[in-house]
């Protein structure tokens, strides 16, 4: 038993004990060995994540990760020989360093992950359950770089799915393998699938301790594989060999035959590892988030049924709706129909290999869903290849998965992909918000001149260098403004858009009406009330003080695209609005006070008192009616009306 709590890097966190984890679980009591390992571990997980140890004789040996069959595993009744002897060490007491250095050898050099800082999480490379036996083995003070750099791999069998074991081969080591291999051998250490590993094991190490073996008790190790499982934990196997150094060459990439090919078992097995890894709290509340914006989340692993619906329970990915689970060989067995009818009635898909994956994702676009994939390993690529978006592992991922990937997860974070979806609503709604600025802007400038003249006014309201100047100054500051927004509130609550929606629908047109006809009504109307007591250049600079003002009100309220803007919420977030509203308001002063630049370049006069007072009621009525539409949209939402443009319109949306 390993004491996870003790941060001391001491031999004494190891401590025999006999009592802990030796019996199942109580829902688990009454099962068949058979069906305690086939359902895996069960939903009744207790404790905190760790890890603990023992041997044959004693109890297992705890701290790791996978599954397998159990089709031709012994079943007798174990034998319960050596239950109550001191060998190797009594109760209660701590094994020697040597010991647990060997006892997890298998699992400290048959591994590509690395240790973080001091022991910690900062820094590390790999999955939790190889990293918790090199952390237990760090923190019993053993040298895990050292060990792995005394003992480099010379050959190996790479980890897969489909078979659920990976095997490497080193150079003995007195210090890590005792007397277990002879001068002219190579040592090869195999970890996996604990019932898979059962069946290629000859022998056992007695108690745990190498260069004492005996054949192999394979019904006392089906039950405590049974055992484990049923509190709730991964399992995993740590087993040992030997093979003549002529039979392989440094850099071989062997074939899994090289381990289960063989006429006889012949690895011996030295121990158990079982692991609680529970999910991230990121990873739950980045669920959580998904769901909330209309993502669906779906896990797909090689766990067993019962382990993967534990986690899916933790994740939130099981309710009422996606009750259980289904499991690879089942899929396999169903037509193209019934796999179609699967993918939408359950989220966790367990034991499940690479080709379902791909059987999944297919699956999911006949149903008309926008599907993405995450994988690492270079058997994922054609389910990554095939998703929408495939979406590979940056730090764990092989570069066949990242080339077949369409995003790469620099941390390995699934809460960074729900933050991806964010950022990419964001970046769709502020396109929006940047052509409902521009877009009424640049309308209103040349309205503004064909209404007036329409309308009755004797010269143009506008003269062509301010139209410029307006296109030119309102295009650089307040579009950037809308560029740059940062995610509106409750973003995350819409549902996502439909496939072939475009930039400007039904809701977004009527708003660039909207406020092209508030800007060109108050900009000519402006005019109007002032011409019979102005000149033709005070007029002219009424219109675009204006047109500018009324399109910085635009700006403010375009910010928000379902939020009301009359909320304090308006003067935080962005800061550059407020930076580009005063240096639009600066420039406006300029060019109407400044002599010889109003009168001759842009034909404009100074304005007084009475003028700008017009400019400040048209720019908060400009507001006022830009915020009272929104007001009504969220109205005929809350009823139920579809003011999102959610529903297809062929006049807006592509097929």
């Amino acid at each position: 038993k390993n004491d996870v709590d003790n941060k001391g890097r001491t031999v004494n966190n190891f401590v025999r004990d006999d009592t802990y984890l030796a019996e199942r679980a109580g829902h688990a009591a009454g099962k068949s060995t058979q069906e305690v390992i086939h359902a895996g571990p069960s939903a009744h997980r207790k404790g905190k994540q760790g890890y603990g140890y023992s041997m044959h004789g004693t109890n297992s040996f705890h701290g790791a990760k996978d599954d397998g069959l159990v089709e031709d595993l012994d079943t007798r009744e174990p034998s319960t020989k050596g239950a109550a002897d001191s060998y190797p060490v009594g109760a209660g007491q701590a094994p020697t360093q040597e010991f647990i250095r060997q006892a997890l050898a298998g699992g400290v050099l048959c591994s590509k992950c690395s240790l973080g800082k001091n022991g910690t999480r900062e820094g590390e490379i790999g999955n939790p359950t190889e990293l918790s036996i090199l952390r237990a083995s760090y923190f019993a003070d053993i040298d895990v770089d050292g060990m792995k750099s005394s003992a480099p791999i010379i050959a190996e069998v790479p980890f897969s799915s489909e078979y659920k074991f990976m095997a490497t081969i080193h150079e003995a080591s007195a210090v890590n393998d005792g007397n277990f291999a002879a001068d002219d051998e190579y040592i090869v250490h195999a970890k996996g699938a604990p019932d898979r590993m059962v069946k290629v094991c000859s022998h056992q190490a007695k108690a745990g301790v190498l260069g004492e073996s005996e054949p192999i008790d394979a019904a006392y190790w089906t039950e405590q594989i049974a055992t484990l499982s049923s509190h709730g934990l991964r399992v995993l196997a740590l087993c040992r060999g030997t093979v003549k150094k002529g039979d392989v060459k440094k850099g071989d990439q062997l074939k899994p035959e090289f381990v289960n090919g063989r006429d006889e078992p012949w690895l011996t097995m030295v121990g158990l590892c079982a692991i609680m890894d529970p999910p991230r709290p990121e990873c739950v509340s980045a669920i959580a988030e998904a769901h909330t914006a209309g993502v669906r989340v779906a896990m797909i692993t090689g766990d067993h049924k019962d382990t993967a619906l534990a986690i899916g329970d933790q994740l939130g990915l099981v309710d009422e709706k996606y009750s259980s689970a289904v499991t690879g060989p089942e899929l396999d067995a169903m037509s193209d129909d019934e796999i179609c009818e699967a993918v939408m009635k359950y989220n966790i898909f367990a034991r499940a290999s690479p080709q379902n994956k791909i059987q999944i994702v297919k699956a999911l676009q006949k149903e008309g869903q926008i599907s993405s994939m995450t994988g690492d390993g270079v058997n994922d690529a054609p389910a990554l290849k095939a998703a929408d978006m495939g979406v590979a592992m940056g730090k764990e991922g092989t570069d066949v998965a990242r080339e077949a990937s369409e995003m790469i997860l620099a941390d390995d974070n699934f809460a960074t992909i729900v933050y991806a979806v964010k950022e990419g609503r964001t970046v769709w709604d502020n396109l929006r918000k940047v052509l409902l600025i521009n877009t009424p802007i640049n309308n209103a400038q040349g309205m503004s001149v064909l209404f007036g003249i329409i309308c009755g006014l004797p010269q143009s309201p506008l003269t062509p260098v301010q139209v410029l100047y307006c296109n030119l100054i309102c295009a650089v500051t307040l579009g950037f403004v809308a560029a740059v927004e940062p995610a509106e509130d409750g973003i995350m609550n819409k549902p996502p858009r439909r496939l072939g929606k475009r930039l400007i629908g039904r809701f977004l047109l009527l708003r660039i009406i909207l406020g092209t006809i508030v800007l060109v009504a108050t900009t000519v109307g402006s005019v109007f009330i002032i011409q019979n007591d102005y000149t033709v250049p005070e007029q002219r600079s009424q219109a675009l003080n204006t047109l500018s003002f009324g399109a910085c009100a635009i700006t403010l309220s375009a910010r928000f695209s379902y939020n009301s803007s009359f909320n304090m919420r308006l003067f935080r977030g962005n800061p550059l609005c407020w930076y580009s509203v005063a240096v639009m308001a600066a420039l406006q002063v300029f060019i109407t006070y400044t002599p010889g630049l109003n009168s001759v370049v842009f034909q404009m006069a100074p304005m007084d008192g009475y003028q700008w007072m017009w400019v400040v009621i048209f720019m908060a009525v400009t507001f006022a009616v830009m915020e009272t539409e929104k007001a009504i949209r969220r109205y005929l939402s809350n009823l139920g009306e579809d003011t999102d443009d959610l529903e297809f319109n062929p006049r807006f949306d592509a097929e």
